[in-house]
């Protein structure tokens, strides 16, 4: 039997309340402030963390070898400022009307998705796990509510706070646990969904393709999803803008000869064109998250 989901009003979540409290404060403040903040802090979590800062090094010198250890370093220094700068845009992201974000955020190659609609096409857009991801697909759904996927979190404050952000202007959430058909049948009408699919999904569930050269356990379920919907799929990287300028979603054009036909290919496909959003600016990926914790068979775990 499922665990009741308990009360986010219960008293033991009292502290996780006065930290919403202070996130919404902080969608008060100008975003440059937010950005100097967010410098601050990430030189602190840097030093407070320091398991953290050793994975997204680790991370780092793996998918980048020709890197010194200086460079490195620097990289991964400036990773967790831009990991402490989108805590801080937080309820920025959360709770900015519509006029705010459009004057903050930019969308590149709009007219990829303008030509999609336009035709009635259904769509994916692939949105690797940058730092601004969740900005990427709130602002989406400013210009043509479509639907997208969400694991349920442990807390039920921010679990709440998060699903009525992401859903305020109409786009449409499904619990990954949950029935997908609906979903799925959005897709095929013509909706656009907004998929985040490089996570670790363990060793069953796992095909094992090249990320950046190393044999990474990607969820083979995006190929499978797009050949269901008859959906192209776009990869959608949201960068933050320099000195708290704002953000940047940035629309590639269709996968090509995708899906494959093979989850291994679906896998290898995806985890290619992730490699060329991340190449882009490599500062702002989810470098502190062990990528590469599940091994193939036989391998020796790469964190210490």
């Amino acid at each position: 039997m499922p665990k009741p989901v308990r009360s986010p009003f219960h008293i033991r979540f009292l502290g996780s309340w006065i930290a919403l409290g202070l996130l919404r404060l902080l969608s008060l403040v100008p975003l440059p402030i937010l950005f100097h903040l967010g410098t601050a802090l990430g030189d602190l979590l840097r030093v407070i963390l320091p398991s953290r800062r050793r994975v997204a090094e680790r991370n780092l010198s793996l998918c980048f070898p020709k890197l010194s250890e200086e460079e490195v370093s620097v990289l991964a220094k400036e990773n967790i400022r831009n990991t402490a700068r989108m805590l801080l845009y937080t309820g920025f992201v959360w709770w900015a009307s519509e006029a705010k974000l459009k004057k903050r955020v930019t969308i590149r190659n709009e007219a990829a998705l303008d030509k999609l609609e336009h035709e009635g096409s259904g769509f994916i857009l692939l949105a690797p796990h940058f730092l601004a991801l969740e900005l990427g697909g709130i602002f989406i759904s400013l210009r043509s509510p479509g639907v997208s996927v969400y694991q349920r979190t442990r807390n039920p404050v921010f679990d709440r706070s998060m699903l009525r952000a992401r859903q305020r202007f109409g786009g449409t959430m499904y619990e990954r646990k949950e029935d997908l058909r609906p979903m799925f049948k959005a897709i095929r009408q013509g909706k656009g969904c907004y998929y985040l699919p490089d996570q670790d999904p363990g060793r069953r569930r796992a095909a094992f393709a090249p990320f950046f050269g190393v044999p990474t356990a990607t969820w083979p379920v995006l190929g499978r999803i797009a050949k269901l919907c008859g959906a192209a799929v776009l990869p959608c990287p949201t960068y933050l803008l320099p000195g708290g300028a704002g953000f940047e979603i940035v629309i590639g054009e269709p996968l090509l000869h995708f899906p494959t036909g093979t989850p291994e290919g679906d896998a290898e496909s995806m985890n290619s064109a992730i490699e060329d959003c991340i190449r882009r600016d490599p500062s702002q990926y989810f470098w502190v998250h062990k990528r590469f914790k599940t091994r193939p068979p036989g391998e020796p775990s790469i964190y210490d």
